[in-house]
């Protein structure tokens, strides 16, 4: 298996209502893709973290392969919602993908 682990930062441009409700387009559009993907087994975001956090959006994913998060990556269903909810809004993105 393979965690996918992804950090954002949204653009300080927005105000923290406005990032309230980024942050739940994110959560949405990407636990939607839940049952979508092949190989996608458990996916989770999480924001709303607490004062000392310094991003604000976290995605925890897990995949049968390295193979299954490579597919992910170019899914149509995963692209329309990381080009319209995830993208637009970011500033930053880190990630960590490993084996389990």
């Amino acid at each position: 298996m393979v965690k996918h682990i992804i950090l954002w930062k949204l653009k300080e441009e927005f105000t923290q209502e406005e990032k309230n409700v980024i942050a739940q387009g994110i959560k949405e559009g990407l636990e939607q893709l839940s049952g979508v993907i092949p190989g996608l087994l458990d996916i989770h975001v999480q924001a709303g973290g607490l004062a000392s956090s310094n991003v604000d959006v976290m995605l925890d994913s897990t995949f049968e392969s390295e193979e299954a998060l490579q597919a992910y990556a170019k899914h149509p269903a995963h692209v329309e919602v990381a080009d319209t909810k995830v993208r637009p809004f970011t500033m930053l993105r880190s990630c960590l993908d490993f084996e389990v």
